[in-house]
């Protein structure tokens, strides 16, 4: 506790107008990350100048919006105005489409709110891999044709900064666009109240993907949170910072980079092990931003929907998307699925436009063959659960009603399908998930395990409490917001204090960036 309280009295010594100009500027390799000492210090004076400002609807729209974009600045840079260029075009061509009377009117208003969304997503995420892709194939009939001059091709990729976020807000106005043409929303009137429900800064950059007819008539009310709710928050953002800093990033830099790095220095047991390492890694770092999200948003005022629900209880591939990134699988299926037209076309149908939003699926976390494949395997995987729920009386879609034995199998079924799916979501290249195979199935030696426990105790055991933690019942969750809710003020306090103190000492290669802000 002393070195903690020394670095806090290193860190206000050495307070300066120099390090306030850091914190107002834009550094590329420290961006603000809710796992910060920088955020909370943020926050606070932030929710102070909040709260006072209830009562004054507008003045605290605009006080949230410029604090949004200047979190989304300390992300991504000047790639803010990128932002509030497509919040801007899809404002305006919402707006356009309230005025449009005819459907096919309405439908190209969509259509250019798709063309602009999508165009700049592609650019930014997709263009070096469409070059590169364009590339081999021009190689290859080089090859078979004879000439030359395709053969002695050469591919560059651009230099192009992916910025932060720009998969989550861009489907979060493209949803906002498809409902104004739905009529399940009417389009906003105030610019600067469209932009604060695209920038809104806790779920801006990873998600979870709000939905407006959710988010937007939240904005209007007085922000009053109860004791209950701001229990409940306070107990969302510890369990946030234990997952990601303490289990995610500890296990991450000190086991599971070091497999995926070099697999055939590794055995098989070990190869496995980095698996189901990353398994968890991948939940607890995306599950805890979610879930600090979802708290910090609360001390707001604000409620957003669950977004993981224990996806590794799950007995059925189906179970599984239906626990796991719930507001992208859900918004795949609302905008997307059914948009291609769902089940409603026959059996095979349903079975293509399942591959088909999967495939997209896999594309959308990044522009990679291996995303692709991950895409397939869960589609294929999607297929045959439900071709088997459509042949076999009594497959229950959830495994809810399957008996213990059926659902034990199916658990351990699934989450090792989902784990295969996992090296292929991981791994740098191909040969990579081949390495790992290899080693996995022709070089297990299961005496290693032993010396995992002895070499990695402080791994082994994170991994072990991360697993139990995540198996343990919904009520164990209830039961410790329970308790932070009913601890007084001066303890809840105290609980912060030593989370923050756990995380500094956990801390052993500076913050470590969250997995989802690639995508």
């Amino acid at each position: 506790m002393d070195d903690f309280m020394n670095r806090i009295e290193e860190y206000w010594s050495g307070f300066s107008f120099e390090k306030l100009g850091d914190i107002l500027t834009y550094h590329h390799n420290t961006p603000i990350l809710f796992s910060s000492g920088l955020f909370f210090f943020l926050f606070i004076g932030f929710l102070i100048i909040y709260m006072s400002l209830r009562k004054h609807l507008l003045t605290r729209i605009i006080y949230v919006t410029l604090f949004s974009i200047y979190f989304y600045y300390k992300s991504s840079g000047l790639f803010f105005f990128l932002l509030l260029f497509v919040a801007t075009s899809d404002y305006c061509i919402a707006r356009c489409m309230a005025k449009t009377a005819s459907r096919w009117g309405r439908k190209a208003w969509v259509i250019l709110s798709l063309c602009v969304d999508l165009g700049l997503l592609g650019y930014f995420k997709y263009f070096n891999f469409l070059r590169e892709s364009v590339v081999s194939v021009a190689h290859e009939l080089g090859y078979q044709i004879g000439n030359t001059s395709l053969q002695s091709l050469t591919y560059q990729p651009l230099d192009i900064f992916l910025p932060v976020g720009i998969s989550f807000f861009t489907f979060q106005t493209i949803s906002y666009v498809i409902d104004v043409y739905r009529n399940r929303i009417e389009p906003l009137r105030r610019w600067i109240d469209y932009v604060f429900y695209v920038s809104f800064f806790p779920q801006l950059v990873a998600g979870p993907i709000v939905r407006a007819r959710d988010f937007i008539p939240q904005i209007y009310k007085m922000p009053v949170v109860t004791r209950v709710e701001f229990g409940e928050g306070l107990s969302l953002v510890l369990c946030g910072l234990f997952k990601k800093t303490v289990i995610s990033d500890y296990i991450s830099l000190n086991f599971v980079d070091r497999i995926f790095d070099a697999p055939l220095l590794y055995t098989g047991m070990e190869n496995l092990l980095g698996v189901y390492g990353y398994a968890l890694q991948i939940y607890c770092d995306f599950s805890g931003y979610s879930d600090m999200a979802i708290g910090i948003a609360l001390l707001l005022g604000f409620r957003f929907n669950v977004n993981f629900d224990s996806p590794y209880q799950s007995a059925t591939i189906t179970e599984f998307w239906r626990r796991w990134h719930i507001s992208l699988s859900s918004w795949l299926k609302d905008y997307l699925y059914i948009s291609l037209g769902g089940n409603r076309k026959g059996k095979i149908w349903t079975y293509i436009n399942l591959l088909i939003t999967m495939l997209l699926g896999g594309l959308w976390h990044g522009a990679s063959v291996s995303f692709i494949l991950w895409g397939a395997l869960h589609g294929v995987a999607l297929v045959v659960h439900k071709s088997m729920m459509n042949h076999f009386i009594g497959f229950k879609p959830l495994g809810s009603e399957m008996k213990p034995w059926r659902r034990v199998l199916g658990v351990l079924l699934t989450f090792h399908l989902v784990c295969f799916g996992w090296i292929l979501f991981r791994a740098d290249s191909m040969q990579t998930v081949g390495e790992m195979l290899t080693q996995i199935f022709t070089n297990f030696h299961l005496e290693v395990l032993t010396q995992f426990v002895m070499g990695y105790k402080g791994v082994f055991v994170l991994m072990v409490v991360g697993y139990i933690l995540h198996f343990m019942p919904k009520s164990a969750e209830k039961g410790f917001q329970a308790f932070v809710t009913r601890s007084p003020l001066l303890l809840q306090a105290m609980m912060l204090v030593i989370a923050i103190f756990v995380v500094v000492q956990f801390k052993s290669a500076g913050v470590q960036p969250f997995i989802y802000f690639q995508f």
